[in-house]
């Protein structure tokens, strides 16, 4: 048995907290030690996670976006290589806000207007873009884009994408009530933006019906972030990808368990609401693998990265994936 120790930067979600209580370990091999890093806010061990795997190297592993990934893998990264485990899945719908004044009531307003997003390459703006595109007929290339960050990988977008950087200190709340932007689309909106009567409202309303209704059509509920490991930590190590398979199952399991207690949450029907989910939505929305679900969710995916530029040739899922 090794004493080496794999260092894994993951967020603070309810089904990662069996994995930082040290509850769960591979019964045979290294060490797992896993870390509380976030984006949006700063969790136990930092924030910036995805600058600190994609670009820095820092950890052996850690959580990224789906979005980031593939571009840098198209760019010629090879150090590092995805498992077909999914910490983070969003629906578009309920990160799309507009700013009351603007008079935006259906998707077809964001036409001609002014919309702030993290980066244009984020996966929540890449998500948005073309779920706005594909199933409401809103072209991406019709509306202006103001990012408040510069890409995570650089890359270049060229031809008729209009696109700008915000001005250091924008703060999307005050650009929405003053109407510099109409729109805004974030991962990780700020809680003031969420509060109604803030003057900004989700560009649909009912959020759980727009999901129902997107995975009755699509079948899925979108991805978000895959875990990325060093290609070197894989090889040194060649039980590692399965036992993190397996840890990762065992944590979103007993997260899952957690929620028999009512008074688990303070969220007082947390309880009714997983029933609700589970019977409207099915129980296996959040799996891991490359099922005939995620297969197909991350083919979409790719298909919205092309359409957007931020890939410049397709992909095949196979070859982004340790699948062994």
């Amino acid at each position: 048995m090794t004493t080496d120790t794999i260092r894994i930067a993951v967020d603070l979600y309810d089904r990662h907290i069996p994995l930082f209580q040290g509850r769960l370990q591979p019964d045979n091999g290294p060490t797992i030690e896993f870390l509380e890093v976030g984006m949006v806010p700063p969790r136990r061990h930092g924030a910036d996670r995805h600058r600190r795997m994609l670009v820095d190297r820092e950890f052996d592993g850690a959580e990224v976006s789906l979005a980031s990934y593939l571009t840098a893998r198209q760019q010629g990264m090879r150090d590092l290589i995805a498992l077909p485990i999914f910490p983070r899945r969003l629906f578009s719908h309920n990160h799309i806000f507009v700013g009351d004044r603007a008079g935006i009531r259906k998707p077809s307003d964001l036409a001609g207007r002014k919309v702030a997003i993290w980066a244009f390459q984020v996966t929540m703006s890449v998500l948005a873009k073309g779920d706005l595109k594909r199933d409401h007929g809103v072209d991406w290339r019709d509306i202006h884009w103001v990012a408040q960050h510069r890409e995570e990988i650089p890359k270049s977008y060229d031809g008729d994408l209009m696109l700008s950087l915000a001005d250091p200190g924008f703060d999307p709340h005050v650009a929405l009530l003053d109407g510099l932007v109409d729109a805004y689309i974030n991962p990780h909106p700020p809680e003031r933006i969420m509060v109604p009567g803030s003057g900004v409202s989700r560009l649909f309303p009912d959020g759980e019906g727009a999901s129902r209704d997107y995975v009755a059509k699509h079948g899925y509920f979108p991805i978000m972030h895959v875990l990325a490991l060093k290609a070197s930590v894989l090889d040194a190590h060649p039980g590692l990808a399965s036992d993190l398979m397996h840890l990762f199952g065992a944590a979103k399991e007993t997260a899952r368990q957690y929620y028999v207690d009512p008074n688990f949450s303070t969220v007082m029907h947390a309880r009714n609401l997983l029933e609700r989910e589970e019977q409207t939505l099915g129980p296996s929305l959040w799996n891991f693998g490359l099922d005939e679900t995620n297969r197909r969710n991350l083919e979409d995916f790719i298909g919205f990265c092309l359409d957007q530029r931020i890939l410049d040739y397709p992909i095949n899922v196979d070859d982004v994936f340790a699948l062994n």
